[in-house]
């Protein structure tokens, strides 16, 4: 008990790191994602294709060669991000960016064209149909998938260690090898199980929110 309680220090500096990087990628992510999906759908062709390219090469190759390419590589194309953190999240946002932007794609392109006739009629413009009308409809279908990409995100975090960031699985190593212990990875991972069960939770209340448009 005392050893566990001696580990929790360590442990909470790595999740405190985690969460960081979770709740960054998330909240801008998630945006962009949307921004990327209408590009996706967009009748302008170069707008099209660039969108196109960027989900290819973000969904194509693993998020841990584009964590090393954006701090490593970069800075041999002169583009510098010397902030570990800030290097870590903008691969995660690029990435998540566009698995979110390729489920958005796919819930607007499901709703039914005379959502679209029905909003012009009701005189409703091309951007209040779609805040209004088309987006809250599509969000209802893509929870599911959305849920999962979070719930990937909580573990996939454990990545960025490829920077020299101390999160939770790291700090959990380090403990685990300083005490030539099994015990600081078993509480890494109930705390990883807990974290996913209070997200799937709140996930489970925000479909449940949005049952109204069965």
């Amino acid at each position: 008990m005392s050893t566990s309680l001696e580990l929790m220090p360590q442990l909470l500096e790595g999740l405190i790191m985690t969460l960081k990087v979770f709740v960054f990628t998330l909240v801008v992510s998630i945006p962009l994602g949307i921004i990327v999906s209408l590009g996706r759908i967009s009748k302008v062709k170069i707008i099209k294709t660039i969108t196109g390219i960027y989900v290819l090469v973000m969904r194509g190759t693993p998020l841990l060669l584009q964590i090393i390419f954006i701090f490593f590589g970069l800075p041999i194309i002169g583009v510098n991000i010397e902030n570990r953190f800030l290097a870590a999240v903008v691969a995660f946002v690029l990435n998540y960016a566009a698995y979110f932007a390729e489920i958005f794609r796919g819930g607007i392109l499901s709703i039914d064209k005379g959502q679209y006739e029905g909003a012009a009629v009701l005189g409703l413009s091309s951007r209040d149909t779609f805040l209004r009308i088309i987006l809250p409809q599509a969000f209802k279908r893509i929870l599911p998938p959305v849920a999962n990409e979070i719930i990937t995100l909580v573990k996939d975090t454990s990545l960025i260690y490829a920077v020299g960031l101390d999160e939770l699985l790291k700090a959990g190593k380090i403990a685990a090898n300083k005490l030539s212990s099994l015990l600081p990875l078993v509480l890494v991972g109930i705390i990883y199980l807990l974290l996913i069960a209070i997200f799937t939770k709140v996930l489970s209340k925000i479909e449940e929110k949005y049952n109204y448009y069965e």
